[in-house]
């Protein structure tokens, strides 16, 4: 984008927001041009594609899988992982107890304070776990399942470590594939988690891997630093008060690097993502890579009444504001990935459109809730 395009863009957002009343200027809308002035062009999304495609009555599940592990040192840290997980989801996303399902070793999960447990992480638990959700889902919403522990095998072989026989990637494809009305992304932090992942790929799901290849044995720290990413927001890169998934896996990979230069270590995983249902992992996101586009829109919470934030106190007016505010961020991010397909002018036309649509819809909404305002 140049100079001349971002300054004649945000003019049009000045002049928008200038006619409404004060208190409803908009700085946030001013660093999201920004941010989109900087950010590199992703691999393009189909512009009537419906995945990811959030409504107020949509309604976000999270399933987090802790496998077994050895050494005491392992199982606290995997047990740590799995009840920050399910707390940072119920403060910060406006996940309940109902929204989530928590599987663990039940001689590895400790003290269950909250009754945060949900079932065991074996192989009938986990069937179990999922044919449950599948019997609430309603079409529309979004599941994501989180995998905590350890993998191993490469192909046919590939595996996710549980209690009992192992899993196969062929097999919990099974499992995930019933939920074909639904929105879904898995994050699999697993050690040797690449070979495992490959098998979920699917159109219109995001999957994260950890690791690249089944030789990354090592148990990785990805886990922490996505989970560090969701907590308060700290991966909200482009300060719209949300975490997509692709500004979660940026920051647990920038962050992961970052560790092993600080241990003086060669980095012994590198997480990749996948997005576009061929199975081929993308390392960094970005430019002329073909994953990234759906991870950009897809977000950990939604508009709906009880999330965290606020939101669980608006009107059905704010609601349906917020709902089109969280349509037209989605609507900007695929229309930067498709510049390619206009007409410079034509681009920037709707680009201009969009984004004051944007920011007058936002100021409404900071007009009958002023307390939104950043």
């Amino acid at each position: 984008m140049s100079v001349h395009r971002i300054l004649l863009a945000g003019a049009a957002l000045t002049c928008a927001l200038a006619a409404l009343p004060a208190q409803a200027q908009l700085p946030r809308v001013l660093l999201f041009l920004a941010f989109l002035a900087v950010q590199p062009v992703l691999a393009q999304l189909p512009l009537e594609s419906d995945y990811f495609l959030e409504a107020p009555d949509s309604v976000k599940h999270a399933v987090i899988v802790v496998g077994p592990s050895v050494g005491e040192e392992n199982i606290s840290q995997f047990r740590q992982w799995g009840y920050s997980l399910h707390d940072i989801l119920v403060r910060d996303y406006g996940y309940s107890t109902d929204t989530i399902t928590l599987l663990h070793d039940p001689d590895e999960a400790g003290p269950n304070p909250g009754n945060r447990l949900d079932g065991t992480s074996d192989r009938a638990g986990i069937e179990e776990a999922f044919a449950a959700l599948l019997s609430r889902v309603s079409d529309g919403d979004q599941v994501t399942v989180y995998l905590i522990g350890h993998g191993s095998g490469e192909g046919e072989e590939a595996k996710f470590n549980i209690i009992g026989p192992d899993m196969t990637g062929a097999e919990f494809r099974e499992i995930l594939d019933r939920f074909e009305r639904q929105d879904m992304v898995v994050i699999n932090t697993t050690s040797a988690s690449y070979g495992f992942s490959t098998f979920l790929s699917s159109e219109g799901r995001v999957v994260i891997s950890a690791t690249r290849s089944p030789s990354e044995k090592f148990d990785p720290v990805f886990s922490r630093y996505f989970i560090e990413a969701l907590d308060g927001r700290a991966g909200d890169l482009d300060k719209n008060n949300r975490v997509s998934m692709l500004e979660a896996f940026n920051y647990a990979k920038a962050n992961v690097e970052q560790w092993y230069e600080e241990q003086g270590r060669l980095a012994s995983e590198h997480a990749g993502l996948d997005d576009n249902g061929d199975s081929r992992f993308s390392l960094g996101p970005g430019m002329d890579d073909p994953d990234g586009r759906l991870a950009e829109i897809a977000y950990i919470d939604a508009a709906a009444p009880g999330v965290a934030n606020g939101t669980e106190n608006l009107s059905g007016q704010a609601l349906e504001l917020k709902t089109r505010m969280q349509q037209l961020e989605r609507s900007v991010f695929i229309l930067r990935g498709r510049k390619s397909d206009y007409l410079e002018q034509d681009y920037w036309r709707r680009m201009e459109e969009l984004l004051v649509d944007l920011a007058r819809t936002t100021a409404r909404l900071i007009e009958l809730n002023p307390e939104l305002n950043p």
